[in-house]
């Protein structure tokens, strides 16, 4: 158990960080996006036998709001993934060029589009109805730290989260959610760090707003 303990942060973070990269096709080239993909199905694996009580504890106790929105993001996010991965194997030209599939890669494409923006933004969601315990983990960003500093660290996240909203827009997230659009637009000549500070608020943006509804579900719960 304590093993599985320290394994879940390390997995999470590297599954985190594989998704970013992903999200980055256009900057590292289509073998390299497909190796960080098998990586992904490799964590995800992981991810999931580490958590098989979260599993096991489904049928038992009480459902609170806060309890059924963080199993309806779960399953979300878990089809999202599975989706994204499905499709990215039919589409695949080299890691899993040796399947016998043939066929479907227009439907795949959308699929693929779908499932990566559902998958990344709810793993922003995901992370922000934990991120109260991952704040926990750190003595001067937790409950117990000065109340001026947990004020500036509330300031910084609502910049980050309010230029993410901005990115969310610009970079027309909407219609890749909703598949108004079978093709995502990629610049290939976009700096580096640019795309990954918009990809990161964009994220921030998700974790904020998971986060907001994990507190206010908590204060209804409490009163």
């Amino acid at each position: 158990m304590k093993l599985q303990r320290l394994l879940r942060m390390p997995v999470d973070l590297a599954m985190t960080l594989a998704l970013f990269f992903l999200m980055g096709y256009q900057l590292w080239g289509e073998a390299a996006h497909e190796w960080a993909g098998a990586a992904i199905l490799v964590l995800l694996c992981c991810h999931h036998l580490l958590n098989l009580r979260w599993y096991g504890a489904l049928p038992k106790g009480r459902y609170s709001p806060l309890r059924a929105l963080s199993t309806a993001v779960n399953f979300l996010l878990l089809g999202a993934m599975l989706l994204q991965l499905g499709s990215g194997m039919v589409m695949s030209r080299y890691v899993f060029d040796f399947l016998p599939i043939s066929g479907g890669m227009a439907t795949a494409r959308r699929l693929h589009l779908l499932g990566c923006y559902w998958a990344f933004f709810l793993t922003g969601v995901h992370l922000g109805l934990h991120w109260g315990g991952v704040l926990a983990r750190f003595p001067w960003a937790g409950p117990a730290a000065p109340v001026w500093r947990r004020r500036l660290l509330f300031a910084v996240g609502l910049a980050v989260a309010l230029y993410g909203a901005v990115v969310f827009f610009q970079r027309q997230c909407v219609d890749y959610l909703f598949l108004r659009t079978e093709f995502a637009f990629l610049d290939y000549g976009e700096p580096i760090p640019l795309f990954y500070l918009d990809y990161f608020c964009l994220m921030g943006l998700w974790v904020f707003l998971g986060h907001g509804a994990a507190r206010l579900l908590k204060s209804r719960a409490s009163r």
